[in-house]
């Protein structure tokens, strides 16, 4: 078994191998690569471990709506508001079809089914526009549900939309709050630092006192200060309204000079291959995954 976790460490093995099997025997497989140990469906404790129980058992057809960063903003929007939604420039099939002498100085670009496909301009004289194509492009053509097999991306049309640019002008970027809700209750946040430089990330309790634990891919800093938004708390209640009656989801704003704005939903962070420091977090992260949230709702239909 040792030498094959070795051989599908590859990332190319691991696409081919993606196209071939079940979405549970493709879990099951990666999920010993990349946590070293048994997947446990059957009866899974952990968060990472209920992050792929419900990969393959929650499948919701707004999921997908929800996942879009296109469709998620009319989601969000019908729920909370327009007000709390960034501006967006336009939606677009292909790279070719955006006309750049109409964008403004700056803006974001992205691709709507995928995580990475991440365009920045802050001074259009100097985006390097064939750079930018040839990054869309090739996200546009990737298939972001067969990496982790997570359902809601599955059907998401792959699109271009461009937004408003935005930054906080005390911190001069944008940071965002990461609310991790539980059945439409926020337990904790997080909040990442640094991410240009060396990537950290520190945890925080609805209070914002600090939380001991952290990720091993972007460690915590315990030493160093946050300064929390005045619109935290509204932040908080907003996350707790659009993830009602959701096992869990991830709930994303930005606060912009203390204006709130939506970012993104994210069901399976890390794809549920995440590592926590200290370990023992995974398990308790996991207790506050309530599966029978699925169950009460299927009899209340």
């Amino acid at each position: 078994m040792s030498r094959i976790v070795e051989v599908i460490k590859d990332s190319k093995v691991l696409e081919l191998i993606s196209g071939l099997i079940s979405d549970e025997a493709y879990l099951k497989l990666v999920y010993r690569v990349k946590m070293g140990e048994k997947l446990d469906l059957d009866n899974p404790k952990t968060f990472n471990e209920k992050l792929q129980w419900l990969k393959l058992n929650d499948r919701k057809d707004i999921y997908t709506n929800m996942v879009d960063k296109a469709e998620a903003k009319n989601y969000v929007a019908s729920v909370i508001g327009k007000k709390y939604i960034i501006p967006t420039i336009g939606v677009y099939d292909t790279f070719d079809d955006i006309d750049f002498n109409r964008l403004p100085q700056q803006f974001v670009m992205k691709c709507t089914h995928d995580s990475g496909g991440l365009v920045i301009c802050r001074d259009k004289s100097k985006l390097d526009i064939e750079a930018a194509r040839k990054k869309i492009n090739k996200c546009l053509k990737s298939r972001f549900y067969y990496r982790g097999r997570e359902w809601p991306y599955k059907n998401v049309r792959p699109r271009i939309i461009v937004e408003k640019y935005m930054v906080d002008d005390d911190l001069n970027e944008l940071r965002d709050y990461k609310f991790f809700c539980f059945d439409g209750v926020v337990k904790f946040f997080k909040v990442d630092f640094d991410r240009f430089k060396s990537h950290k990330a520190n945890y925080y309790d609805k209070d914002a006192k600090l939380l001991k634990f952290g990720e091993a891919v972007c460690p915590p800093d315990f030493g160093r200060g946050i300064k929390m938004p005045k619109s935290l708390k509204k932040m908080i209640e907003l996350a707790e309204k659009v993830s009602n009656n959701i096992p869990f989801v991830r709930m994303d704003f930005y606060s912009v000079n203390d204006a709130i704005f939506f970012g993104e939903m994210t069901f399976f962070p890390a794809s549920g291959f995440g590592k926590f420091l200290p370990d023992a977090w995974d398990r308790k992260i996991g207790d506050m995954v309530d599966l029978t949230v699925i169950e009460r709702r299927s009899l209340s239909k």
